[in-house]
């Protein structure tokens, strides 16, 4: 990989171990987004462009992802696409989520009329949904790919396998935390439904999200959201609408939905399995030495499926002396949460592990 401390420059003066609160911003999408409000200003809009863009983009996705053109939408944010699938679903099913997953997961369920039940996130999460499948029999399983406190993994095969005994349950799950860490087929997945916010570990910005719905799972989902940019053309009718434009009414923000397009575009430039083999190496030797220092908990300690997102035992006094040494970290669920991206290094995991060493 190139001279990524270069190309993104917040990784001059600190370290960034942040991404699982937001990704940063590259030098090159910079000057894309730069060189598209600057033909803004100096032109105005160019219909044609704008309504380029946004295909460029979903075939960009289709192809990074290993899903059907028509099975993508571009959305502005998870919540967003989420809700909106949602309010095209039966009323009344029941819904099975785990215990203290994401609010934006949570929240728009919890506050419809659905028949609710969880199971908890533990070092045995596969084990607790197989428990609860069989208790609660669900019609809908909701859940985070990978968990934003703990950063818990969900095990594929597992899902495969759990697909098989319950073919009929929909799956449905935020990919926010996942995607862009490293290759996903949508095709060869379990999963019905994914949505994602793209700022994080995709690097692509704010104002930019994917739904990817399976062309079964759409049999099953009855969107009410419409508008006229859903429509091939100014001749088209309400009913023409094709499913995945449901959830693209009005215009799309080519600033944003572009700047998804572009991170795309540099990730593959890079390799997605470069991309992941070093994500894997930085999170091993990470997990290795919090280990070695009895900071983290058995529900990382014990998983061998886990993701570069690691919260280990400290409180605020300790996240204000990584602070003060230009540590960027979150203080989550009771630890402290670091996460690791590609742009990272192993200097950054050593000087985290230096200055745990000498404040612990």
């Amino acid at each position: 990989m190139e001279d990524l401390r270069n190309e993104f420059p917040a990784l001059q003066g600190q370290t960034y171990l942040n991404t699982a609160s937001s990704g940063l911003l590259s030098k090159t999408l910079y000057r894309w987004r730069a060189a598209h409000e600057k033909e803004l200003l100096e032109n105005g809009a160019n219909f044609t462009i704008r309504k380029k863009i946004p295909e460029d983009t979903r075939q960009a996705v289709a192809q990074f992802f290993d899903v059907k053109v028509d099975e993508v939408a571009l959305i502005p944010n998870f919540s967003f696409g989420f809700n909106s699938v949602l309010e095209g679903l039966s009323k009344g099913q029941k819904v099975l989520m785990l215990k203290n997953d994401y609010p934006s997961l949570r929240w728009p369920i919890e506050t419809r009329d659905f028949n609710v039940c969880y199971a908890e996130i533990s070092e045995n999460l596969e084990a607790n949904i197989s428990e609860a499948f069989e208790k609660h029999r669900p019609d809908i399983f909701v859940f985070s790919i990978v968990q934003w406190l703990s950063g818990v993994k969900m095990d594929f095969n597992f899902l495969k396998e759990l697909k098989a005994h319950y073919p009929n349950v929909l799956f449905m799950a935020d990919a926010t935390q996942y995607l862009g860490t490293e290759y996903f087929s949508f095709a060869n997945n379990a999963i019905d439904v994914v949505a994602a916010s793209c700022y994080k570990w995709l690097l692509a910005g704010f104002g930019n999200g994917i739904m990817l719905v399976k062309r079964e799972a759409q049999e099953k989902i009855y969107p009410a959201t419409i508008g006229f940019n859903g429509a091939e053309t100014f001749e088209s009718n309400a009913e023409d609408t094709k499913f995945n434009r449901h959830f693209e009414p009005g215009h799309q923000d080519t600033f944003n939905c572009g700047s998804l397009h572009q991170a795309i575009l540099q990730a593959e430039k890079y390799g997605i399995d470069a991309i992941a083999n070093k994500i894997n190496v930085l999170k091993s030797t990470a997990i290795e030495g919090l280990s070695g220092l009895g900071l983290l908990t058995s529900m990382t300690a014990n998983r061998s499926t886990h993701s570069s997102i690691i919260n280990f035992k400290g409180d605020g006094v300790l996240f204000q002396k990584l602070k003060e040494k230009n540590i960027i970290c979150s203080l989550r669920g009771g630890g402290i949460r670091v996460s690791f991206h590609y742009y990272n290094d192993l200097d950054d995991v050593a000087k985290l592990l230096d200055t745990l060493k000498k404040e612990l």
